[in-house]
């Protein structure tokens, strides 16, 4: 059986897929007004500082952790070896169910935004889960292949999003609108209810933390994996930071609020129309509907590569870790993630559930609420794991490293409150909360009794094997 995986990947590969999961035109033409909305304020550009500031400080650790972590669990990985293997089958069940539920949150919204596109443009009317259907096939042909072909349509994708959202914000600078400065302003920022402006723009940044996932396909990763890190939490932060200004400086300063929260879905795409052409209104409808393809199809890489993981380590069967002889990718994973996005899709679907205000906001808010549990128990993973190997050389880390993952740490456990004190918010209701609140909890604790087989130090050597390429060999980018 086949078990290396080509490593192809370079850090533009890795930024290119972890940065295509956090959908930048969709954060700036949906989130952005979102933030506005539920904040009550135009403090957006400090808030997406703090979330940019808190993720950096989770991204020291999380770096430091990748060359003495040397598997593609990433969160499930981090945790295992910080506090335990109980613990980190807890943590791996929670990624794949949450990671499913964005997936599955993405496709759904996906065939809703592009129907609504198709008829706009043609007068057809077709069902959202028939346009699902056909993302999710196309999907699963890319995420059966190699994963330097993701990549490469995610780059495509990526930077066509990223002209996009400049391009606005140029046609902002140029248009003559006044550039205020309130936004910057803390006590602008802490008005209304800062709580959840900051909580959105922070799930703006859901993706990147997925970088760990594809150290097997990284040209060597203890280099890569944390570069790729750093560059898309600092990319991400900085454009979300410039471009959340210039939004509010081109709905009209202190008018962006009501702007926003009368027409929150098409506000950005309007504004693109004025300060640019009214044709670019149009292209940006499109990039977001690609946007949230290139979103469904990070997302179910990511759940591949853990499939693919547990696979290897024994917690599921051995097949999903089987690699294809000839794309040289975990193909057996994939197909698996494929048949169960598809199921929950169909059972949805035949439930007759609303594929934006039910599908969407339910599966979308608890699958955040999960990441955001993971992410901070990994920081208190790498805190665990440091005092295990103090005094031990090349084991130990910094102080640096130490203050920021405590620090993160802390950060993330505030905005893990302000997830759960908001969470009907999140997922449509009191009684939708308690449900998925209980699901959650007992996803993890389910998984922490999960069977392991035990691996042979001839297999797990195997785990870390990969075909080597010359240092010439083309990346993707």
């Amino acid at each position: 059986m086949e078990t290396t995986l080509n490593r192809r990947l370079g850090v533009p590969g890795i930024v290119f897929m972890v940065i295509a999961a956090a959908a930048p035109i969709t954060v700036v033409a949906a989130n952005f007004p979102l933030i506005l909305t539920v904040s009550g304020s135009i403090g957006a550009p400090l808030m997406v500082l703090v979330a940019t500031i808190i993720l950096l400080l989770f991204s020291v650790g999380y770096a430091w952790m990748t060359p003495r972590v040397p598997d593609a669990g990433a969160f499930y990985s981090y945790v295992h070896r910080g506090l335990g293997r109980r613990a980190g089958l807890g943590t791996a069940s929670i990624a794949l169910l949450c990671y499913v539920l964005l997936t599955v949150s993405m496709t759904c919204y996906l065939g809703v935004q592009a129907g609504n596109l198709i008829e706009l443009w043609t007068g057809l009317q077709l069902p959202w889960w028939l346009i699902s259907a056909v993302m999710l096939l196309i999907v699963g042909l890319l995420g059966y292949r190699s994963i330097d072909l993701s990549a490469k349509v995610l780059g495509v994708v990526l930077v066509l999003e990223v002209v996009a959202v400049i391009a606005i914000d140029l046609g902002v600078l140029f248009s003559g609108r006044e550039l205020t400065t309130t936004p910057f302003s803390p006590a602008e920022a802490l008005s209304g209810a800062p709580g959840l402006g900051l909580l959105f723009a922070f799930l703006g940044f859901f993706g990147f933390e997925a970088t760990a996932v594809f150290r097997n396909e990284a040209r060597n990763p203890e280099k890569t994996v944390p570069r790729a890190t750093y560059i898309a939490v600092i990319s991400v932060g900085l454009l979300y930071f410039v471009s959340s200004w210039l939004v509010i400086a081109g709905l009209g300063g202190t008018d962006a609020v009501a702007a926003s929260s009368a027409n929150p879905d098409s506000v950005v795409v309007g504004l693109a129309g004025e300060v640019i052409a009214p044709i670019v209104g149009d292209i940006v409808q499109v990039l977001v509907v690609t946007s949230m393809f290139a979103c469904m199809l990070a997302f179910h890489n990511i759940v591949t590569r853990y499939l693919f993981t547990l696979g290897q380590r024994g917690v599921l069967p051995q097949k999903l870790a089987t690699v294809h002889p000839k794309h040289r990718a975990p193909s057996q994973a994939s197909l698996w993630v494929s048949g169960i996005t598809s199921v929950v899709v169909i059972g949805s679907a035949l439930a007759q559930l609303d594929p934006v205000l039910q599908i969407y906001t339910w599966y979308s808010g608890a699958g955040a609420v999960g990441v955001i549990v993971m992410m901070a128990l990994t920081s208190f993973a790498v805190l665990a794991f440091a005092a295990k190997h103090r005094g031990q050389a090349g084991e130990a880390p910094s102080r640096w490293v130490t203050i920021a993952s405590l620090l993160g740490g802390i950060g993330l456990l505030g905005v893990l409150a302000i997830s759960v004190w908001n969470f009907p918010f999140l997922v449509g209701g009191g009684a939708a909360a308690v449900i998925w609140g209980l699901i959650l909890v007992g996803v993890f604790l389910g998984g922490m009794f999960l069977p392991q087989r035990d691996v042979t130090p001839a297999s797990a050597a195997r785990e870390t094997v990969v075909s080597p390429e010359p240092e010439d060999a083309p990346s993707a980018r």
